[in-house]
């Protein structure tokens, strides 16, 4: 403790002696005290901006390149307003928002504590995606050794057997990640040996897309800078209209169904954007900001360091690395059709082999289109005639003999071929459109890097891409694991009171561990899964913005300390526009996306704040009492 202290007032002094002198000198200082803002980035650089990322890049190319900065400025707003109240006060912020508002507090806590579990479902999919796919498909994949010799001795249709692969790294991830995460405090060799490979595995990526970016710039084709520079001023147009690159697919399809694709591809940009947004700060963020700060013992002389420790930490490093990644899957991926659906062959002339998930995706994405021209009524009709013809076709004594299961399961094949022919059958244009929306997997944004591997002619590279595309998204879900966890532990903790460390701590960690359901949830492609749960933040997060406003404007609570005169005034609009912003965000995704009963949740919700708050009044907080 003496240690810390003694380390606390050497950077105080460093503080005011860089300040004196001004210039580069305080950036040299500020640069060396960073900390809690590189903290945020090993959240906020994972497999959630990753996959919004390229998600962002694959639907709109780089007419959205302005998205991502906007919602991290955003952010940042928001967390610098919450490092004022902290840094000025030393108050637990979680104890101070309870006296304003316990009900506010409260689902400030438990929607941070959510949000940890719900992020970690993607963490663990992302985990398993690539280690099945890209690094030991051979050993882990589906049809891998490990499976087939769990099949020969359990029996191919046991369900532990048939995701033998899938319970393997599952537990692997979660034994390591769950012992790393226990023994984080100790501050051994080994935790900071983690530290530093896993910051490796993720700028090995990072660095990866830089060079994709460079290599496609200095292509013969070079990249579109007009376009790109153009991307990074606001356009809200993508809430209503598809990317431009869309309409000359559109243009080809029937004009009477040209209103059901720009509705389809809307709907999934809009999810898209919802991502990003959400990934750029998300409500857990804000719960670790300001308790890292405490931990440091940052005072009121390490406002200005906290500012400017969010903005290169975060800011810088997020703009580029996802800017990057979005110029390198707009070139590759940007209305581009996943190959296989069209015909499309090989260098041999063999068809192109459709992946399973990308298949069912494709025949989600065009069976609304089929019910659109035929009816519902008309649709079920020729599924329900289609799937007679083809039960003719069996024994009606093996029929019999069959269970309800074993008959259902038969009955839902015969569907899926039913669906299928008729699908083949629509226009080639409605078909390639299908294709272009696909949502990608690993192998397919592992491709991304094929042109950094590949030779003078453009050949090869896939071997490398798959290896580094794998390690480097592996190290992404591991570090943001491990930082779900900890802030899990660290929100039961607060919540109850209890000290940081020790077996409660630890406990707590495991509430992030419901991550491991991840990719048994979900069949669709892994990478996809940070759209919903980005939805899910995105719902969450005014409650976060909310609570620092009006911390931020306790004069009790901040005394001498409070904004005053243009400073307030400054302060409050750009909050306002945070928190207006997100709300927005927050009542679009609510309102689209949930049941009746969450609607009717979140009102109730709302309705206990005013209830409470009118009961209490206005609350005058003072820092005795927060603490």
């Amino acid at each position: 403790m003496a240690e810390q202290i003694s380390k606390l007032e050497a950077d105080r002094q460093m503080l005011r002696e860089a300040r004196a002198k001004g210039g580069l000198t305080k950036l040299g200082a500020y640069a060396k005290l960073s900390g809690p803002g590189w903290l945020q980035s090993a959240v906020t650089l994972g497999g959630g901006s990753l996959g919004g990322s390229l998600y962002l890049g694959v639907l709109t190319g780089v007419s959205m390149m302005w998205l991502q900065p906007l919602a991290m400025i955003l952010g940042i707003i928001m967390l610098s307003a919450i490092a004022y109240v902290t840094t000025s006060t030393r108050v637990r912020p979680f104890a101070a928002i309870n006296q304003i508002n316990p009900v506010l507090g409260w689902s400030w806590a438990l929607a941070s504590l959510a949000a940890n579990m719900v992020w970690c479902l993607p963490q663990f999919a992302l985990a398993n995606s690539v280690l099945q796919q890209n690094l030991f498909p051979e050993t882990l994949g589906v049809q891998g050794s490990l499976a087939q010799a769990a099949q020969g001795w359990l029996g191919t249709d046991n369900w532990v057997a048939i995701n033998a692969g899938k319970l393997a790294i599952t537990a692997g991830i979660l034994i390591i990640t769950v012992a790393i995460t226990w023994a984080y405090n100790s501050g051994s060799w080994g935790i900071k040996m983690y530290e530093l490979v896993l910051k490796l595995m993720v700028a090995m990526i990072v660095l990866c897309f830089f060079g994709v970016a460079f290599r496609i710039a200095t292509s013969p084709s070079g990249l579109p800078w007009g376009e790109i520079f153009r991307g990074f001023i606001p356009d809200f147009s993508s809430l209503s209209a598809p990317s431009p690159k869309f309409q000359p697919l559109l243009e080809a399809v029937s004009p009477e169904f040209r209103e059901f694709w720009t509705e389809s591809i809307v709907e999934k940009q809009r999810s898209v954007m919802i991502t990003v947004a959400a990934t750029a700060v998300g409500i857990n963020m804000t719960f670790l900001f300001p308790y890292s700060m405490l931990r440091k013992g940052w005072t009121k002389e390490f406002r200005g360091l906290a500012i400017f420790d969010l903005s290169t930490g975060m800011l810088i490093p997020f703009v580029l690395a996802t800017s990057c990644v979005v110029i390198a899957a707009a070139n590759q991926f940007h209305t581009r059709p996943v190959p296989g659906f069209l015909g499309e062959t090989d260098p041999q002339g063999r068809p192109v082999a459709v992946g399973a998930k990308a298949e069912s995706n494709f025949v989600e994405i065009l069976t609304p289109r089929l019910k659109e021209e035929l009816g519902d009524e008309r649709f079920a009709q020729l599924l329900d005639e289609s799937v007679q013809q083809q039960e003719l076709r069996i024994d009606p004594a093996v029929l019999e003999e069959m269970g309800d299961s074993a008959r259902q399961s038969v009955r839902s094949d015969f569907e899926a071929r039913a669906i299928r022919a008729q699908l083949l059958q629509l226009p080639e244009p409605d078909r390639r459109l299908a294709a272009a929306l696909v949502d990608r997997d690993a192998f397919d944004l592992a491709d991304s890097l094929k042109i950094l591997f590949a030779d003078e002619q453009g050949q090869g590279g896939k071997l490398f891409a798959d290896i580094v595309f794998g390690i480097g998204v592996l190290g992404m879900t591991l570090s943001t694991i491990t930082l779900l966890m900890l802030i899990s532990g660290f929100v039961i903790c607060e919540m109850f009171g209890l000290p940081e460390g020790g077996w409660w701590h630890r406990i707590g960690c495991l509430a992030a561990a419901t991550g491991a359901l991840g990719p048994f949830l979900w069949s669709r492609a892994a990478f996809y899964l940070v759209v919903p749960t980005s939805v899910f933040g995105m719902a969450l997060l005014p409650i976060a913005y909310l609570s620092f406003f009006l911390l931020m404007n306790q004069r009790s609570l901040l005394g001498d300390q409070l904004p005053r005169g243009a400073r307030r005034w400054l302060w409050n609009t750009l909050m306002a526009i945070a928190a207006g912003v997100a709300a927005a965000a927050s009542a679009w995704v609510i309102l689209t996306r949930s049941s009746t009963w969450v609607i009717i949740g979140v009102g109730v919700l709302l309705l206990l704040m005013i209830v409470v708050q009118l009961r209490r009044g206005v609350r005058h907080v003072t820092p005795e009492e927060a603490r």
